[in-house]
Order: C-alpha cells, then sequence, then structure tokens
C-alpha cells in the first residue's frame, strides 16, 4: 500500500509542474487517487469491516472453554491486559511483580508505557500455569513465562494459533471466511480491552495510557498519569468474567 501511495505522490507532483507550466489545466490524480485510496487502503479507513467485537459473556465462555493452563492463561492475559503477541511472548518470569499485579513490559517500537495490571481472576490463572509450567521441558536458560512444548519460548504463530483453535471451537472463529468480522484472532482481545474499558467508564487518557498508545499530542509530554489512580481505576473498569475454573 505504501508503494501505491508513493507513486501516487510522485504523479501528482508531476501533474503539479505541468499545471504550473501551462501545459495541462488541472491535476487530474488528485480526485482519483483520493477515491482509490479511500476504497483501498487497508486497516486504516472508516469503511473498513470492524474488527470482531465479542461480549463480556462470550469472552468468559471462551475462557471457560479452555482446559489447558499455559493456553487458558495466554487467552486471559491478552484480553486482561490488551497486550499485542510480541509483547506477550516476550515477557519473562521476573518481569512479573506479583504483588502490585503488574507486569513491566520489554520495550517496544509501537508503545510508550511499559507497565500494564493485571486483576485477581488472571493472577489465579497464570499462578496455576506456572505451577504446570514446572513439567513442561523448559530448556536451561529459559525464563520466558510461556513455553512450548520443546520448552522454548512460544512464538508469535503459537500464540496465532492457540486463539484461533479455541475460538473456532466455540464458534467466535470462521476461518474459511474472508470477512474480517468472522474472525477472531489475538488482536481481537486488544480491541475487547479497549472497548470494554471505555464502556466502563475508564476516561480515555487512562486507556491510551495502557494501551501504551504513542503521545500524539505535544500536550500528552506534560500530562503524568499516576500509577496508583491508574491502577485503581483499572481494577474499578477491567470486566470481572468469573471464570469457573
Amino acid at each position: 500500500m505504501k508503494t501505491l501511495e508513493n507513486y501516487f505522490s510522485a504523479l501528482s507532483s508531476f501533474y503539479d509542474f505541468l499545471v504550473y507550466e501551462g501545459v495541462v489545466d488541472r491535476n487530474p490524480v488528485l480526485p482519483f487517487r483520493k477515491r482509490y485510496i479511500r476504497q483501498y487502503k487497508v486497516g486504516r479507513h472508516v469503511d473498513d469491516p470492524p474488527r470482531k467485537l465479542i461480549s463480556v459473556e462470550q469472552m468468559k465462555m471462551l475462557i471457560d472453554s479452555i482446559l489447558d493452563p499455559r493456553d487458558k492463561a495466554i487467552v486471559t492475559l491478552l484480553a486482561k491486559t490488551g497486550i499485542r503477541r510480541k509483547e506477550l511472548i516476550n515477557i519473562d518470569l521476573e518481569d512479573i511483580n506479583w504483588e502490585e499485579q503488574s507486569i513491566q513490559l520489554k520495550p517496544h517500537p509501537k508503545r510508550s508505557n511499559l507497565t500494564v495490571f493485571f486483576d485477581d481472576e488472571c493472577a489465579r490463572i497464570l499462578l496455576r500455569w506456572l505451577n504446570a509450567r514446572k513439567n513442561y521441558p523448559v530448556k536451561p536458560g529459559c525464563t520466558a513465562l510461556f513455553v512450548n512444548e520443546r520448552g522454548e519460548r512460544l512464538n508469535r504463530h503459537g500464540v496465532y494459533d492457540v486463539v484461533t483453535k479455541y475460538a473456532e471451537k466455540v464458534g467466535l472463529h470462521n476461518p474459511k471466511s474472508r470477512r474480517m468480522e468472522d474472525h477472531f484472532t489475538p488482536h481481537c482481545c486488544r480491541h475487547w480491552f479497549t472497548t470494554w474499558l471505555l464502556r466502563n467508564g475508564m476516561p480515555r487518557e487512562y486507556v491510551k495510557e495502557l494501551r501504551g498508545d504513542k503521545r500524539g499530542e505535544a500536550i500528552d509530554i506534560y500530562h503524568h498519569i499516576d500509577k496508583k489512580e491508574l491502577r485503581r481505576t483499572y481494577l474499578a473498569c477491567i470486566p470481572k468474567l468469573g471464570m469457573l475454573r
């Protein structure tokens, strides 16, 4: 898509020159560019089909359907923190602060705030996974929170397969459909996290802080959010799922 944009920019500049020299009356690229980019710019236009948003009850159903302690912890942590796949697989055991129920994420080019919180529900599921992790053939020196069956750090594809496998089993993911709204992927957990925090009354700037969104305005640099207040608001607004197991 970026290549097409560059083509349009080059052509538009060329026609601007021709207009300036009086060779042509107008730049024909502008209206065509506007229409073409609007129709085909994937993922960045308001007319794009929305990502799948599931209800709190559906998220509870999804997580309750997962018996494997590792997979349950993966989906729960994605939903309760809104972190990206890359951020999840990079978490090490030492990154978790159990007293504050927070996680210190590794630096990421798309993230500003590196601290995320989790609630009691998530803590119980994480602790259950840590107990099960002891039975995995973890490679010496591997400190990853989530490992695969070979005892190595789980990768992005592994996280994707975990989420889509269980979502498909409960009817939330249709891999054969071409419609984005028929797919439930790891990023849908981030969408769920964001939407339900907002619907439960969390201030937008607090949601942006937890998502780690880059600060977009100069004034944001001087706007500091108290971590204790952020954690308190998070615990008040994050949906309680009442998982059965």
